[in-house]
């Protein structure tokens, strides 16, 4: 998809929404709904879009959150779980060197179950990274990433960081928690080239959502060699004494 250049006038008008939803929602408790995307086209008479790219910016700043087939509503405080580590800080806790491969990495438009999950609308901008980890030099899983290309300005433009999670560190935007989903099933032709596997053989599918504060920054689903998979957890409250 390519870029949209905004008027000075369409700007200024996003700008104006979505610093006038920001105060209206500033005083509202955890829950509350947001203004409607109907009402703010009427009180200001522009276009959808326009309303939607300043609700957007209030969603990735973690103010506003949009929960599927309810609304958008003013975003609810979250538990915090352990540290989110990326692949390579995870390696290299185990004294192992990781390292990627990128087998794709283009822009497209966001379908239905991707703009879903990165709480953005169906067909906004977003890139998809798909890569290869390998540690210690053997293929270890495939990684497939959806990021929000808002919040990454020139991310696709000259090199790929080495890591993904020390590039949104950079931005402000490091992972600060995260919703992971397990599962097995049997590898696809190309999984099982790339893993150096038997065709059919099982891996282990992650789906992650990777948030920095309210901010969901990463949509992502990994396949593991099952011999070289390890999930690490800490339960409980760590106390001394």
């Amino acid at each position: 998809m390519d870029h949209v250049l905004a008027t000075p006038g369409r700007s200024l008008k996003h700008e104006t929404i979505r610093e006038y939803v920001r105060t209206l929602i500033a005083s509202e408790e955890p829950g509350t709904p947001a203004p409607s995307e109907r009402e703010l086209v009427q009180r200001f008479g522009v276009a959808r879009m326009t309303v939607r790219q300043a609700l957007d910016a209030l969603v990735v700043e973690g103010l506003l959150e949009r929960i599927p087939g309810r609304g958008t509503f003013v975003t609810r405080p979250r538990q915090r779980g352990t540290p989110v580590l990326s692949f390579t800080d995870e390696m290299g806790r185990r004294g192992k060197r990781a390292e990627a491969q990128t087998l794709t990495a283009r822009r497209e438009s966001a379908s239905e179950s991707v703009a879903r999950a990165l709480g953005i609308s169906e067909g906004d901008s977003v890139i998809y990274w798909r890569r290869l980890r390998t540690v210690d030099g053997g293929p270890h899983c495939i990684v497939d990433a959806w990021l929000n290309e808002v919040i990454l300005p020139g991310f696709l433009h000259g090199t790929l960081p080495d890591s993904l999670y020390e590039e949104l560190g950079a931005r402000g935007l490091r992972p600060t928690w995260a919703e992971d989903i397990f599962g097995v099933s049997g590898a696809t032709s190309e999984e099982s080239t790339h893993l150096e596997i038997e065709r059919d053989a099982l891996v282990v599918r992650g789906q992650r959502r990777a948030f920095a504060g309210e901010a969901i920054v990463e949509v992502s689903r990994t396949a593991w060699r099952t011999d070289r998979f390890q999930l690490r957890l800490q339960l409980g409250t760590q106390t001394t004494d």
